[in-house]
Parts: structure tokens; sequence; C-alpha cells
């Protein structure tokens, strides 16, 4: 069985000095919400394996030597046997996803942190029907990058995505521009394109180690976008609440539904 992983931070470990040069043999006591998951919910006892990371890509593979230490169940004691730092990835996968109703955004973010996703970037489009305005503005990221550490712990990720503030279209097609003046690449999915994402990706040259490229998926809050004359942001209003794709980006098709549709089943005891 796979260990379940759990993210430690300079504050939910002890001691915090031995993270550093943490190798194998070194103790450490696990503290805070992550050590209370670990004893109260998942219920882990000594000799039992889990893994501590950083999010960040330090992993330390480790084995429990106390669960509830003294009587608290917010404090799980291991030891380590094993320290890996892991490398980036030779491309940094982004997703730039459009707010969306109905918890369709979270789930966006969701996926794309477990295929490995290492940016997320909020989406404010013009007429977008979600809006993050004020004190929704925290509220949201902090549920964004909520999401993003539960769905990394899950694919049993050392690295944790980064969700940044949220941005405004414009504000969206300046950034793009400087990715791609930067090496690097924008793909808008978009249902009416024919490029499938593989023929797009052989153009992308991968760098020296150390100069990993930007790969930008820009996904609408329902996958479609509303294009302008000058290639800047635009957008109806709607379910789809997405603008336009900005010039600098490469259209790419999204994969279709096939079949034809169930049909709904009347519920028992209802004509």
């Amino acid at each position: 069985m796979t260990a379940p992983v759990f993210l430690f931070t300079p504050e939910t470990i002890e001691p915090t000095d031995a993270v550093a040069s943490a190798g194998a043999g070194t103790v450490l006591m696990l503290t805070g919400p992550e050590a209370r998951h670990a004893v109260t919910v998942k219920r882990l006892r000594a000799q039992e394996r889990v893994d501590l990371v950083d999010g960040a890509g330090l992993r330390l593979l480790c084995e429990v030597t106390g669960a509830g230490v003294g009587g608290a169940k917010d404090c799980l004691a291991v030891r380590v046997l094993e320290r890996v730092e892991e490398p980036e990835p030779p491309l940094r996968l982004a997703l730039v996803q459009a707010l969306a109703k109905g918890g369709r955004d979270e789930q966006a973010v969701e996926t794309a942190t477990e295929v490995g996703a290492g940016l997320v970037l909020p989406w404010q489009s013009e007429r977008c029907v979600s809006v993050w305005q004020g004190v929704k503005q925290a509220k949201g990221r902090q549920r964004w990058q909520a999401t993003a550490l539960q769905a990394a712990k899950q694919a049993r990720r050392a690295r944790v995505p980064e969700v940044e503030e949220v941005r405004d279209a414009r504000r969206l097609v300046d950034w793009v521009g400087q990715t791609v003046r930067g090496g690097g690449v924008v793909l808008v999915l978009h249902e009416e394109a024919s490029t499938p994402i593989s023929t797009a990706m052989e153009s992308v040259r991968l760098p020296a180690p150390g100069e990993a490229p930007l790969v930008l998926a820009v996904v609408g809050a329902r996958g479609r976008y509303q294009p302008r004359g000058d290639g800047g942001p635009g957008g109806r209003r709607g379910d789809d609440g997405a603008a336009g794709p900005p010039r600098h980006a490469h259209r790419l098709s999204r994969p279709r539904r096939t079949g034809r549709p169930r049909p709904r089943q009347r519920p028992v005891g209802v004509r």
C-alpha cells in the first residue's frame, strides 16, 4: 500500500533546524492540522510508513514511532528512513482557469494538480458570472489552494501548486505576452479548434537543464471564448463566462463526447 503524504511547514515540524540536514535515522515531530488528520482520521500507528513533504520537492520517507504523543492528537513522531529531493520537471505546467459556477473551476484545479500542474492562475473574465471581489478574492484563493493541496496529497506529490492572485482579462493578456517572450507556450482549449495538444507540443523545444519553460493551459469556465478583432480580451455574459483567447495562444481541440446521451430515468413512484 502506498504511504500517505502529509505536508509540513517550518511551524509544524520539530525540530525545525533538523529538516535541512534530515537523513536516515533523524527523529522528527509533525504537529498541527496535518498531524491531527494523521492521528484521528488516518489512525496511523507505530511502524507504519508515511511520507512528509515540504511542497517544494523535498520528500522524507518515514516510519511512525508514535501517534498522539503525550495524549496530544496533533502530534505524530516519525523516524526518517530516506531523504529524497525531487528535481524540477523539464516543463512547468500551469493552469489558467476562468472562474465558474457550481465548483467546476475547483474540479479543474484538482484535475490539473493530479496530472502535474505547478502553477494555478484564477482568471476573472470581463463578464464572468462568478465574481471574486473584496474579501471573496482572498477566500476564493484560499479555497483553490486548499483544493490543490488535497489533490497533491492524493496524487502523492512532493510539490504543491501555487495558486496566484486572480487576474482580469487584460492583465492575463499582458502576462501571457511576457510568458511567450520568455520562451513559454500558451495552449488554449477551444471547442472549435482542430489542433490536438500532442501536435502543438511537438514544437516545444526542451531547454538546457535548470531552464524549464512554462506551458500554460487556458480553460474557460465552460471551454468557450468570445474573440475580438484586436486579439484582446472579450466575452459575453452567460454560463461560459470566458473571455477571448490572446493572440499569442495556440487553439487546441477539446475532447468531444461520443455516443447517444442516456435518457433520464423516471423516479420510482412518480408519474
